[in-house]
């Protein structure tokens, strides 16, 4: 199954953050907290401003991006776990 989203919304998956802290220490998986960073599956066309006029997006497929513990709608597609959510509430963009 493949996503469009509509308007200004963007699909991110997850990025999992490490399980073993700098001194070797495993973390459990029901101690972890949830990743805040992602990786950008798809994007939207854009929003239209007062104008009527498409505001293109800051952010393309492919790119790492931060946001918020609780942002965005879950779902699961083919059995992987997705976000969906406005491009405003994405913090920044990670860069390489």
């Amino acid at each position: 199954m493949k996503l469009r989203p509509l308007h200004d919304r963007v699909i991110v998956k997850r990025i999992e953050s490490e399980t073993k802290t700098a001194s070797g220490i495993v973390i459990p998986d029901n101690a972890a907290e949830k990743p805040d960073q992602g990786e950008v599956l798809a994007v939207g066309p854009g929003k239209k401003n007062d104008k009527g006029e498409l505001s293109p997006m800051s952010v393309k497929v492919g790119d790492r991006v931060l946001f918020g513990k609780y942002s965005g709608q879950t779902v699961k597609v083919d059995g992987e776990e997705l976000l969906v959510m406005k491009e405003d509430d994405l913090f920044a963009v990670i860069e390489k």
